[in-house]
């Protein structure tokens, strides 16, 4: 990893303006900011990328590349360059890891406290005498009778973990019989699934998901040392 050169923040900002920062709560955020600016000024960039980022943004903002300002354009350059170069070969791994929260599902829900009321609404969705839709408007009790019973798209471990392992074994289409969770009964259709993929969008997010990991855990650990110094001195 990179190693990131901060100034003595005690000779800088003084105890009086670290106290102040501590009271509202800025401190930790200028620590990050001040991190991230010591790492990606060491970060090279070559002259291709640049320019490749410099036409992208003239043809998005509709400005001359010559109108292009550098900060906007090379400081998140830099920190996707970082990211890829320092957790890239731990991407994957994070990918699989996360894979739960990334898949996502539409599915429709009715949410019920009579099982027979549920088995009865089930039955008329399964022999075609009532859609989905025109019931779950009528008689769930959730806040999905707002949308007409659809959820999503949301991220498959967002629902209830029994819930959750009914979808991911479903094919779209597929109408569950009702089921219990905690005190409804549910009567649930997948409608769609995407799985997420390992690819280079997906490399990128999770490369700078782990970067802001570790400026976290650096944060709190300058933090930290900020603080047991700041009580050395109080403590002669």
């Amino acid at each position: 990893m990179l190693k990131p050169t901060l100034p003595d923040l005690n000779a800088l900002i003084g105890t009086q303006g670290l106290d102040l920062l501590r009271q509202h709560t800025l401190l930790d955020s200028l620590i990050e900011r001040m991190l991230i600016s010591s790492l990606i000024a060491q970060v090279e960039l070559d002259a291709a990328s640049l320019e490749a980022a410099r036409e992208a943004y003239s043809r998005q903002h509709r400005v001359s590349p010559d109108a292009v300002p550098s900060d906007k354009l090379e400081r998140p350059l830099r920190l996707a360059k970082l990211a890829r170069d320092q957790f890239g070969a731990k991407a994957e791994a994070r990918f699989l890891q996360q894979k739960g929260r990334l898949d996502r599902v539409v599915y429709s829900l009715l949410r019920l406290d009579s099982r027979s009321q549920a088995q009865e609404l089930y039955l008329q969705i399964a022999h075609g005498e009532a859609d989905f839709p025109q019931l779950a408007s009528r008689f769930s009790q959730g806040p999905e009778r707002s949308t007409n019973g659809v959820v999503g798209p949301v991220p498959l471990n967002q629902a209830h973990p029994t819930l959750s392992d009914k979808l991911r074994a479903a094919q779209p289409g597929t109408l569950l019989e009702p089921f219990r969770i905690d005190r409804w009964w549910v009567v649930a259709r997948l409608e769609r699934y995407a799985a997420a993929s390992f690819d280079a969008r997906m490399a990128e997010q999770m490369s700078m998901e782990l970067l802001q990991e570790w400026l976290q855990q650096e944060t709190a650990r300058t933090l930290g040392a900020l603080n047991r110094t700041a009580g050395d001195a109080s403590n002669p």
